[in-house]
This record gives C-alpha cells, sequence and structure tokens, in this order.
C-alpha cells in the first residue's frame, strides 16, 4: 500500500509540475505586455494582416480562457495550426519527433555501454592505472561544450578519415542502413556528452555498493566474481545513476537542439529553433511543453524505478 501512495503522489506532483509549466509557457509567449501579433509579424505589418492573425490566435479573447482552450486542446492532442506553415503541428511535430525518437534510442544504446563498461572497470580496478585513466578522460570529455566535442566528432570522422557524411540529412526516401549512418556521429556525440556525467556517480556507488557486508557475505559463500557484481553489486549500485539518466534522457528529447544543428539533422531540437527565428507562437507552446512533459514523465519513471529495485525506499515511507 505505501508503494501506492508513493506512486500516487509522484504522479500528482508530477502533474501539477506539468500544469505550472504550462502556465509560465502561455504567460511567457501570450500574457505579456504588449501586442503578439505586432511580435510575431512586426511593426509593418498591414492592418488586414494583424487582424487576421489575432483571430486566428483568439487574441480577442481574455487571457484566461485562451489559456483553457489552449490546455483543453493540447489534452486532446489538437495542437493548433503552425503560422509560418499553415499545416496542422501534430503533421509537422510528426516527422520531427520520429527523427529525434530513432536517434534518442540509437543515442541510448550507445550511452547505456559507454557508462555501464568504464564505471564497473573503474570500480573493480579502485586506483590502479586503468582507473586514473578512465577518470582523467572522463573530466577532459566532461570539460567540453557540446558543440566543440560535436565538431572534434566531425572533423575526426568526416574530414580526416571520412568514413561517415558530415551531415546527417534523412528523408523519407532514405533507406535504413542510410538513416543508420547518418546517425551514427549525432548519436555518439549525445551518447558521450550522457555518459561522462554517469560514468562518475556509478563508478562511486559501484565501489560503495562492493564494500557492503551483504557483498562480502555473497563472496564467502563462493559465488563467482561476475555473479557478485551483476547480481549483487550493480542492481543496488545502479539506482543513484537513474536519476542521472532520467535527466539524459529528457536532454535527449529537448537539449539536443546544438548537436542536431552541427550535423544539420532533422529533428525536434531543430523545429524548436526554426520555430523560434520564424516567431511561430502556436508551434513554440507545443515543442516546449512536450519536451516538459518528456522530462518530467522520465523524472517520474526513474523514481519509481529506484523504488522497485530498492526495497529499503518501500518500507522507509
Amino acid at each position: 500500500m505505501s508503494v501506492l501512495r508513493l506512486l500516487a503522489s509522484r504522479i500528482l506532483f508530477s502533474v501539477l509540475t506539468l500544469l505550472l509549466v504550462s502556465v509560465l509557457i502561455f504567460l511567457i509567449l501570450e500574457a505579456l505586455p504588449g501586442d503578439v501579433a505586432t511580435r510575431i509579424l512586426g511593426r509593418d505589418a498591414t492592418a488586414k494582416a494583424l487582424e487576421l492573425l489575432r483571430s486566428q490566435l483568439d487574441l480577442d479573447q481574455p487571457a484566461l480562457v485562451r489559456y483553457f482552450q489552449w490546455l483543453g486542446d493540447f489534452l486532446r492532442g489538437d495542437l493548433g495550426v503552425s503560422i509560418a506553415t499553415g499545416r496542422p503541428i501534430t503533421d509537422v511535430l510528426g516527422p520531427r519527433i520520429v527523427n529525434t525518437l530513432l536517434l534518442s534510442l540509437f543515442a541510448f544504446a550507445i550511452y547505456l555501454v559507454l557508462a555501464l563498461v568504464p564505471a564497473i572497470i573503474q570500480a573493480t580496478n579502485r586506483g590502479k592505472a586503468v582507473d586514473n585513466i578512465i577518470s582523467v578522460i572522463t573530466l577532459v570529455l566532461l570539460s567540453l561544450p557540446d558543440f566543440l566535442l560535436a565538431t572534434i566528432l566531425l572533423f575526426l570522422f568526416a574530414v580526416a578519415v571520412p568514413i561517415l557524411p558530415a551531415l546527417a540529412t534523412i528523408s523519407e526516401a532514405s533507406t535504413w542502413q542510410e538513416t543508420l549512418r547518418a546517425m551514427v556521429l549525432p548519436a555518439v556525440t549525445l551518447a558521450i556528452m550522457m555518459a561522462v556525467y554517469a560514468i562518475r556517480v556509478l563508478r562511486d556507488s559501484l565501489i560503495e555498493v562492493l564494500r557492503s557486508d551483504y557483498v562480502r557475505l555473497a563472496e564467502l559463500k563462493g559465488l563467482r566474481p561476475t555473479a557478485v557484481l551483476f547480481r549483487h553489486a550493480l542492481p543496488n549500485a545502479i539506482v543513484p545513476a537513474l536519476n542521472v539518466t532520467a535527466l539524459n534522457f529528457g536532454f535527449l528529447i529537448g537539449g539536443v537542439v546544438i548537436v542536431e544543428r552541427v550535423f544539420s539533422y532533422p529533428g525536434f531540437g531543430t523545429l524548436l529553433i526554426d520555430a523560434l527565428q520564424l516567431r511561430d507562437i502556436p508551434l513554440i507552446k507545443a515543442t516546449v511543453m512536450i519536451s516538459a512533459v518528456v522530462y518530467v514523465a522520465a523524472n517520474l519513471v526513474a523514481d519509481v524505478l529506484a523504488v522497485l529495485l530498492q526495497p529499503r525506499l518501500r518500507t522507509s515511507r
């Protein structure tokens, strides 16, 4: 029963967080002082164009009415119409979300390997040369800005040793081999950016767990080192890294703008930048709100997994 109460409280907190985010999005984009239509079309817009846009955005309605109308439409899946293209936002977002989802899944798979393998090597060789070398490498990568890491990989594997395409341009006509090849560089960039944070957290956590009494008891029982590591130590050590992983997953959906820009990848983050440049307010609201939903949902899943993986968290509440 305590697990259900904990889950209910987490869900309620997540819903309240998203409601607050929706209010902030609406206030920043529509309810601030000034004419929204003029901000979108510019001062040189004609009176007829301004009147048409105000009618399209329901700017003649009170702000509170417009907020609840927008929130209700969003919950029903009606994201409105893009001002820049005149197309339904769902049609505009659909292909971009699919592209970013494919890139995210590819990057996440690489991230799991890049985070787990070095952390396990470090924890099982604490204080040795390999531990120090990996620590130095992660610190160097941690200090690199996103765009610089992407540029270095681009130069190495698309210019110096041209084995991968410099531009990750894909379309509906691309084969799966072409799509996979185009995603390698941006996916590896994203995976490295995420893994350098998780490696340090997982290493420290794994070292602490390997010193615990129950792990030593398992060793005294004669279990193989690999069984002790993967069956007893790793499931408990991985819990602190779940929050980092949840943040990384949210980052994958909403924070890949720089990487997508460097590699010209037609994804969700690039669409958000285009919407900001074009002042397409309905599209901006939809993309930012979707990013918030994914980010909050990722943290909720991490909390639930932490409780399921560590029984003492269930009994301590």
